[in-house]
């Protein structure tokens, strides 16, 4: 009986190291793929973060494009103006 016991204990303790490495093995690839996805936000948010830098930039260089088209229609207007009169006056002489 004491045999019996003995060799009881023996598999429970076993066992129970079994289950401790799988679930350690189990909390070890948890961690590992909480990692993955934590490196993979960060890659994300870099990502963001140029894609909005750029953004930024285009918006820049499209407001500047936009101030020199406004410019050079104001100076075209201005051109058209002095050539209509300059057309007038040559017509009343």
């Amino acid at each position: 009986m004491r045999k019996l016991t003995i060799a009881g204990f023996a598999l429970a303790t076993a066992l129970t190291a079994g289950c401790a490495t799988t679930e350690q093995a189990a909390i070890d690839e948890a961690n590992a793929t909480a990692s993955s996805a934590e490196q993979t936000a960060n890659n994300a948010l870099n990502t963001a973060n140029s894609a909005a830098s750029s953004a930024r930039t285009a918006q820049q260089t499209a407001e500047e494009a936009l101030a020199a088209a406004r410019a050079a229609q104001k100076a075209a207007d201005e051109a058209n103006e002095r050539a209509k009169r300059m057309l007038e006056r040559a017509s009343q002489k």
